[in-house]
């Protein structure tokens, strides 16, 4: 397949030219680039846009998501914070339950 410009791409996927620049900045759909620096579409990058397409769809989620999805799996150390701040809520409910349960077994 021959490679596609973002026009031709977003014809063929029913994304606008402007969604898939910004795809492009959010990383989520980086295309190759010509030597003179257009953005040239393949079919691996055909694919990724329809997927995400797909994807939004299916699980009812904003490019936003995707995005800060994408971003903890480049980024170990905000993933890690992320992941201690989700721990302390649930060791925050799971606090709570306890001490609920001991005011009830005093009252």
């Amino acid at each position: 397949m021959e490679a596609l410009t973002v026009g031709q791409a977003a014809e063929r996927t029913g994304w606008s030219s402007r969604m898939l620049r910004y795809l492009e900045a959010a990383a989520l759909v980086v295309p190759n680039r010509s030597a003179s620096g257009y953005r040239l579409y393949g079919l691996l990058e055909l694919n990724q846009l329809r997927s995400l397409r797909d994807l939004r769809r299916s699980f009812g989620i904003e490019l936003s998501d995707v995005a800060f999805a994408a971003r903890l799996r480049r980024e170990p150390n905000l993933r890690a914070a992320v992941e201690t701040w989700l721990a302390g809520t649930e060791l925050a409910a799971l606090e709570w339950e306890q001490r609920k349960h001991e005011r009830l077994l005093a009252a």
